[in-house]
């Protein structure tokens, strides 16, 4: 394939194209990869499309190629759970601009050097536009619902607003119409760790064999606070010590958050591209779904017949609930079918990601309720 070889590839699909973009460019041909669970009705209706989060992938509910581990949202998709591909076509893709697969700036361009940085800059609605493109070669017209949690909550909203017509439900859980000024310096700060890293060579640093791994291990720190909530870091960590009896007075790994947070960031690097990290950080900090539809939220869903259930968590403070709750007055403005819940949890806004029996019966209950 033509990706970096220190990622995985699961099943891809090279598509002609062109895919027009929201920058002015397009982008051909198009490769996306995915994974689906589960066999599609004769009638077409089972098929749900499940949007991953920022640093996700397509194995949803399969092993890692790389780390081996459980799909990243197994506890919700499977046998008996609430996605199931005993009742549903499930499908999920690695996003536009991403490493696992899909085109970004590690694949080959038409010259056979990997992008880097010409890789054409992208938006969330890109990547739902690419996402219609593979479920038009998979022969999946209308989807009985989009499914997305952070990230994957913006997709769900862009496809409910850009492809109204094929949506007949959208579960958006922990997730914002846009990003504010806080959302984007915490990525810029990622960034900047990533282009101060003297391997990253301006973005070519794929022949080189040493990605800029120190930047993109500190992003990946920066960015893994503000998936935990001060109560949960301070339950899990409190001021505890690594591995000593008493402060060391230098700038190893005094304290167990620090030792996490390191671990966290070099982990990472293994399974992640920096330069992809540019690209979809940028592409999350351009969504605004107002912006899109003439300042106005409202029009983003104005007719929709698409059925909605936002959730939130008490302690994310990254999205918090008031982002949900002006989706949700936006929904209502337009005359959608709505429903909210928040969700008290100490896991921050991971919190999607982790042991949520709630989250659980929440999704579970509203894609069986009767349309």
């Amino acid at each position: 394939m033509s990706h970096d070889a220190r990622f995985g590839l699961g099943r891809t699909i090279l598509l002609a194209g062109p895919l027009p973009l929201d920058s002015g460019a397009s982008l051909a041909p198009v490769e996306i990869a995915y994974e689906t669970y589960g066999a599609l009705d004769a009638d077409g209706g089972n098929a749900i499309l499940i949007c991953h989060a920022l640093t996700g992938d397509q194995h949803v509910a399969s092993p890692h190629p790389i780390t081996a581990k459980p799909g990243w949202w197994a506890r919700m998709v499977g046998e008996g759970k609430p996605i199931d591909p005993a009742r549903h076509f499930i499908i999920c893709a690695n996003v536009l601009g991403s490493c696992m697969g899909s085109s970004g700036p590690a694949s080959l361009a038409g010259d056979g050097a990997p992008y880097a940085m010409r890789f054409p800059v992208i938006t969330i609605r890109d990547m739902v536009r690419a996402q219609a493109m593979l479920l038009d070669h998979l022969g999946v017209g209308v989807l009985r619902a989009v499914v997305g949690g952070s990230m994957g909550g913006m997709q769900a909203l862009s496809w409910a607003a850009t492809y109204p017509a094929r949506v007949r439900a959208t579960v958006v859980i922990a997730a914002t119409a846009r990003h504010t000024a806080q959302n984007i310096a915490f990525h810029e700060v990622g960034r900047q760790a990533i282009m101060a890293d003297p391997r990253w060579l301006g973005g070519d640093y794929y022949a080189t064999g040493e990605p800029p791994s120190a930047g993109l291990a500190v992003a990946r720190m920066a960015a893994h606070i503000t998936y935990l909530s001060e109560a949960g870091l301070t339950e899990k960590f409190g001021r505890r010590l690594q591995a000593r009896e008493a402060k060391s007075f230098g700038f190893d790994a005094d304290f167990q958050v620090e030792s996490y947070l390191r671990h966290q960031g070099i982990s990472f690097v293994d399974r992640f591209d920096a330069n992809s990290y540019l690209y979809i950080t940028r592409a999350m900090d351009y969504f605004d779904l107002a912006e899109e539809h003439g300042g106005r939220l409202a029009n983003a869903f104005k007719g929709t017949a698409t059925r909605f259930c936002l959730v939130s968590f008490d302690t994310d403070w990254l999205y918090p609930t008031a982002e949900s709750r002006s989706i949700v007055k936006a929904l209502n403005a337009a005359g959608a079918a709505a429903s909210f819940v928040e969700l008290s949890s100490p896991f921050g806004h991971d919190a999607f990601l982790l042991d949520s029996p709630e989250l659980n019966r929440v999704v579970d209950g509203f894609l069986r309720a009767p349309e």
